[in-house]
């Protein structure tokens, strides 16, 4: 599984002390390494429910790369860390296939990782992941949103569900609150509690950097903890306000689900997940067009869902209309 992400850059095999990767040099011309680590938090408490832990490796992978991606980076290699209580070949082949699956999604190579087996740390059945990304940009393709300024587009790309934020409370709401099996299935939903809670975490790699090669991209975000309103602004100059219109885009079922029976407020409701947008472009309003052709042609639902305004102080996001 680890052979099938391998690059023509990488050297040797799984089993050495340490991954070696050459670095594609004759690609740029003044490169600067881009890194990012994260995990998938307590999403792998429903695999585990489950017996389905063959996704959630797509979303460690997924959470890095789409990192490292909204600065212009090509991720390049891949690390993985799996803990568990209780080492078993068959879930840890399991975790690592989604771990590879993710690898391939984004081009990168799965370099290496570490196993580790802690029973007084985790309790049989239970484990943890973590990866690490590296990637690399040229110095002046840096995406760092410097040049955005009002009037601008934000173009949002629609995600594939929770991706891997706010499962604390998803947890308690489907399986506390409204009581649910993890094999039960929830109609509204048109999927079982486990199939929609562990659907993976959408991979923008490709087609953003196929969009890179051929239009501007002034920013973009990926929406994790914190949703768009925390996400956003980390892209954005000081005195500029993103204005994002959530009646631009249709907020899929499980959200609705949740919220009400949670009874969330809107405004913590939008800083607790993503609400189905799962990344945030900014253009110039005259290539919205155009980046949207784009991604729908590449099978990636895209919308404008606000703009850029003059603001005062630090970047900020402005919910507007009403709920769709």
């Amino acid at each position: 599984m680890v052979r099938t992400t391998h690059r023509k850059e990488v050297l040797g095999e799984i089993g050495s002390f340490a991954g070696f990767f050459r670095f594609p040099s004759r690609k740029y011309r003044d490169p600067v390494l881009v890194a990012g680590t994260d995990g998938v938090g307590t999403k792998v408490k429903v695999a585990a429910m489950a017996g389905n832990l063959d996704t959630v490796g797509i979303d460690l992978v997924a959470m890095c790369v789409n990192d490292i991606l909204v600065h212009g980076a090509e991720p390049l290699f891949f690390l993985d860390y799996y803990a568990t209580g209780k080492l078993s070949a068959r879930e840890g082949a399991q975790v690592v296939s989604g771990v590879a699956e993710g690898c391939r999604q984004s081009g990168c190579a799965l370099l290496g990782g570490e196993t580790a087996e802690m029973p007084s740390v985790y309790a049989r059945g239970e484990f943890d992941l973590a990866g690490f990304a590296v990637g690399a940009v040229d110095r002046r393709d840096i995406v760092d949103g410097k040049a955005v300024r009002p009037g601008d587009a934000l173009v949002g790309l629609a995600s594939t569900g929770l991706h891997s934020n706010g499962y604390s409370l998803a947890r308690k709401v489907v399986f506390e609150l409204l009581a649910k099996r993890v094999h039960q299935r929830v109609p509204e939903w048109g999927a079982t509690a486990a199939e929609e809670l562990l659907r993976p975490t959408r991979i923008y790699v490709r087609p953003v950097l196929s969009l890179l090669r051929k239009a501007r991209v002034l920013a973009m975000a990926h929406i994790t903890g914190g949703g768009i309103p925390g996400n956003v602004p980390r892209s954005l100059p000081r005195g500029v306000t993103a204005v994002v219109d959530r009646s631009s885009w249709e907020v899929p079922p499980v959200f609705r689900t949740i919220c009400e029976a949670a009874r969330l407020p809107e405004a913590e409701a939008f800083r607790t997940f993503n609400m189905g947008i799962g990344m945030v472009l900014v253009v110039r309003p005259g290539d919205a067009d155009r980046t949207i052709s784009h991604f729908r042609r590449k099978g990636f639902p895209a919308t404008v869902i606000g703009e850029i305004r003059k603001g005062r102080g630090d970047a900020r996001v402005t919910l507007v209309g009403g709920k769709r």
